[in-house]
């Protein structure tokens, strides 16, 4: 009798997901732990060369890889259904500037008119703004509820309810941001690399922390 070997099939460990705890390791590693993931983030690299629309596109890519892990379904392959993540981008990128507007209004003023009392104001508004978006990024990602972007209070209940867990994330958000900027070192064509790296670091522990808080996550799929 002849025995033959079946050749060794090597699996992608993409243990890290929205049901995992938030921590500085967990969230770093995301983007990178398999072979897929990394495929992915070079992909995304890549679309940045194309001017407005890729940077858009990654950001409806981020917003894919979460709806597949809520729905219990693999966070990759999500560089599919282009016109959806075009469109995803788009919609949560007007949402930034509707959340930004003010604090831009006041800074813009301040500058011109030389009130620096004005500019300050603007810069507390940006850095309030700044910390609602991610209050409706994860729902969003979720129900898909256009309006509920617009709507800055129930942003700002949700992060309030996101507690300490909300601030650890951009803690790692921060970490992974002074880290980007090592692909500088590299005549600023990996710095494309890092920055894809950096954005789904900071989407994934978002996500984390709203989609644990809110059970926004289904039982894996077979």
């Amino acid at each position: 009798m002849v025995m033959t070997v079946e050749p060794a099939v090597v699996v992608d460990d993409e243990s890290v997901r929205l049901t995992t705890t938030l921590s500085l390791g967990a969230s770093l590693r995301f983007p990178l732990q398999s072979a897929r993931s990394r495929r992915e983030v070079l992909i995304g690299a890549a679309l940045l060369l194309i001017p407005v629309v890729g940077w858009l596109l990654n950001m409806g890519h981020r917003i894919q890889m979460v709806q597949q892990m809520q729905r219990g379904e693999p966070a990759w392959p999500a560089w599919h259904s282009w016109g959806a993540l075009l469109r995803h981008g788009v919609i949560t990128f007007v949402g930034m500037l509707y959340y930004h507007a003010p604090a831009s209004v006041c800074l813009g003023l301040g500058t011109a008119w030389g009130l620096p009392w004005l500019v300050v104001l603007g810069a507390v508004l940006w850095v309030g703004a700044t910390a609602l978006v991610p209050g409706y990024m994860t729902h969003y990602c979720r129900t898909g509820d256009v309006a509920s972007i617009f709507n800055p209070w129930l942003s700002l209940r949700r992060v309030r309810e996101g507690g300490r867990a909300y601030w650890h994330a951009w803690l790692i958000a921060s970490s992974a941001l002074l880290l980007s900027f090592v692909g500088l070192l590299g005549f600023g064509v990996f710095f494309l690399v890092s920055s894809v790296w950096f954005w789904q670091v900071a989407g994934f522990s978002f996500a984390t922390v709203f989609s644990q808080r809110h059970a926004l996550v289904d039982a894996p799929t077979d």
